[in-house]
């Protein structure tokens, strides 16, 4: 009878905890309106004036604005901000949905045959909420870093790694809370291989948490992309970051 008492309890609590996850899968799944991915230049975009610096994107949706209008994303703001000093030739290879490793395998290529001076690589939110494994993540970013650098020894590279996860309005407790862990080991690999590497770090993260945290509106529809709101509180970051690895470099242009 005991025995008969305890397999109960047991089967209820078990049952418990999969209609919790139930429930926390369709609210991560329908909190929130999808939000399309934009049609942006995938040609040669040119600002400015100055001495030439051809300049590279890589990375996920939000590489590419998803969630705002292109014009408003970082990349494009980025442009604008180096536009100031230099005749910019901008690229942007960035794909909705990527992980690091779809960045060596399908980006990495495509920007070492633009010849950049300086490379934004924007990834690390999807290898957080996929599960990437430290060491596959360290090791796709360094196939990466080492095929940049193969190309330009003496090219920029300036990385955002993971935003705030703990942060996005899509996720309730405690995936909220789950996701901020994930980020934290992310943004940990990065870390390590900006000391490694001499990369610049962007720290999105960090620097803009806080405030989407407090504000959900930053938020796009969807509740996990930055809207045009959210991406200005990214992009100085970003500006800040590539002005300190431009200021340190040795390119010719």
């Amino acid at each position: 009878m005991h025995r008969h008492r305890i397999l109960t309890i047991l089967t209820l609590v078990l049952l418990a905890l999969v209609l919790f996850v139930v429930a926390e899968l369709l609210i991560i799944k329908y909190n929130g309106s999808d939000v399309p991915t934009p049609n942006i230049p995938r040609g040669e975009q040119v600002f400015g004036s100055g001495p030439a610096l051809r300049y590279v994107v890589m990375g996920d949706s939000t590489s590419i604005g998803q969630g705002a209008d292109y014009s408003q994303s970082y990349a494009y703001g980025s442009a604008q901000h180096l536009s100031q000093r230099y005749t910019v030739h901008l690229i942007n290879v960035g794909v909705s949905g990527a992980r690091a490793k779809d960045v060596l395998d399908t980006q990495l290529g495509k920007a070492v045959a633009y010849k950049p001076d300086v490379v934004l690589l924007g990834v690390g939110a999807n290898d957080a909420t996929h599960f990437t494994s430290g060491a596959a993540m360290e090791q796709s970013l360094q196939a990466i870093i080492d095929g940049l650098k193969k190309a330009n020894p003496k090219l920029k590279i300036v990385v955002t790694g993971s935003p705030a996860m703990g942060s996005v309005a899509r996720f309730p407790w405690p995936a909220k809370q789950l996701a901020g862990l994930r980020e934290r080991q992310i943004n940990t690999v990065f870390t390590r291989l900006d000391r490694q590497d001499h990369l610049t770090m962007a720290p999105v993260a960090a620097k803009t948490g806080p405030a989407f945290r407090a504000d959900p509106t930053l938020f796009a529809a969807d509740n996990f992309h930055p809207n045009t709101r959210g991406y200005a509180l990214w992009t100085p970051v970003i500006n800040d970051a590539l002005d300190s690895a431009l200021q340190s470099s040795n390119t010719k242009h």
